[in-house]
């Protein structure tokens, strides 16, 4: 029954681990709540306090207050023993023993791929991001992040725009959305993905929420790629726990030196995580066969004018070239060259770079 399977998360001090082992000797999470106190004391690890919690009705008062919570705003809630509940975290020894989640994307999907990364991307961070999404994409996948600043922001608006489902996993409450930025882009997620946590409603971001939910982000996960990260951070803490979990781990190399490509290099140099350079190596090591991609290939069939041909012609190598270089192949003035790469770029057929650099799609 769904009130006790929530208020055996509640229990002050139970955790986890030990709510499923007190769940697997008494039977059931309602059997837990309606045992003699004589009984629940006989339990390994059960001490006197924690047993007055089970029989206080402190828990209980506020599961029935979660219950009416979810059931006004939609929420499906995800016991560990339920058919849909993400299979691969269920195995993880840690996994919640609640889940609460918004959206309509397959936990289960075929393929799950996990993006993390610094909050304090780089363009070259995001671009690479994009495209492995881009390229990854095929039938029946799902991309799984953690709804922050930088990579994870990126990671989710790749998959919202090459129609991929992707589910963002928050460190608080469904009641509320951090950061608040990102809101536009939750509702956007919502329509072919969703939000999904293991906190209650009133829950805040706190600090320490985040490194627990990376253990959800590495737990779903069949691929977790590294895009950007310090030597320190949240990216370093879910590749260590996707290790742990033995998922494979993806990361990006860059340049050395650069802060926030240590942690990736970190990663690589320590065999903690393989170099990836495309979607093909993550492909290649996954055994995932090759997909057609989805997204802006389509527009690229619409009509172009004479001198967007010019300019899509000096690009068609893939290579990033400079504005002065595509003025001096194409003969034309720099304004009129402007307004033709702003065009393309809209149509999702040239990548703006810093530097005044563009490439084409």
């Amino acid at each position: 029954m769904l009130l006790y399977q929530i208020a055996i998360s509640l229990i002050p001090g139970i955790g986890d681990v030990n709510a499923k082992k007190l769940i697997s000797y008494c039977g059931s999470a309602e059997a837990i709540f309606k045992e003699s106190k004589k009984n629940l004391l006989k339990i390994p690890g059960m001490g006197i306090s924690t047993v007055n919690s089970i029989l206080s009705h402190n828990v209980l008062d506020r599961a029935e207050q979660e219950i009416e919570f979810i059931e006004k705003h939609h929420i499906v809630p995800l016991y560990f023993l339920d058919k849909e509940y993400p299979s691969r975290l269920k195995h993880c020894m840690d996994s919640p023993v609640m889940l609460f989640y918004q959206g309509n994307a397959n936990l289960n999907a075929t393929r799950v791929v996990s993006v993390v990364g610094t909050r304090r991307s780089t363009s070259y961070g995001r671009e690479m991001c994009d495209q492995l999404i881009r390229d990854l994409a095929g039938p029946d996948m799902l991309v799984v992040s953690g709804l922050a600043y930088g990579i994870d922001t990126q990671a989710h608006r790749s998959a919202v725009e090459y129609e991929i489902p992707t589910v963002g996993i928050l460190a608080h409450g469904l009641d509320r959305l951090y950061p608040a930025q990102n809101r536009s882009l939750a509702g956007k997620m919502l329509e072919n993905g969703g939000l999904l946590s293991d906190y209650l409603s009133g829950t805040i971001p706190d600090r320490e929420n985040f490194p627990k939910r990376n253990r959800i982000i590495a737990g779903m996960a069949d691929a977790l790629i590294v895009v950007e990260s310090a030597k320190r951070g949240g990216a370093l803490i879910t590749a260590n726990i996707a290790n742990s979990y033995n998922r494979d781990v993806f990361a990006v190399p860059g340049k050395i030196g650069d802060i926030w490509s240590e942690g990736c290099n970190y990663l690589i140099k320590t065999n903690k995580a393989a170099l990836i350079q495309s979607a093909a190596d993550i492909r290649y090591i996954m055994n995932w066969d090759d997909v057609k991609k989805p997204g802006k290939q389509a527009k690229l069939f619409r009509a172009l004018n004479p001198e967007e041909e010019q300019v899509m012609e000096i690009l068609k190598n893939g290579e990033a070239v400079g504005i002065d270089y595509i003025v001096m192949q194409s003969k034309l003035s720099n304004s009129k060259i402007a307004a033709i790469l702003l065009s393309l770029e809209f149509d999702g057929m040239v990548s703006s770079l810093p530097g005044k650099m563009f490439k084409a799609l």
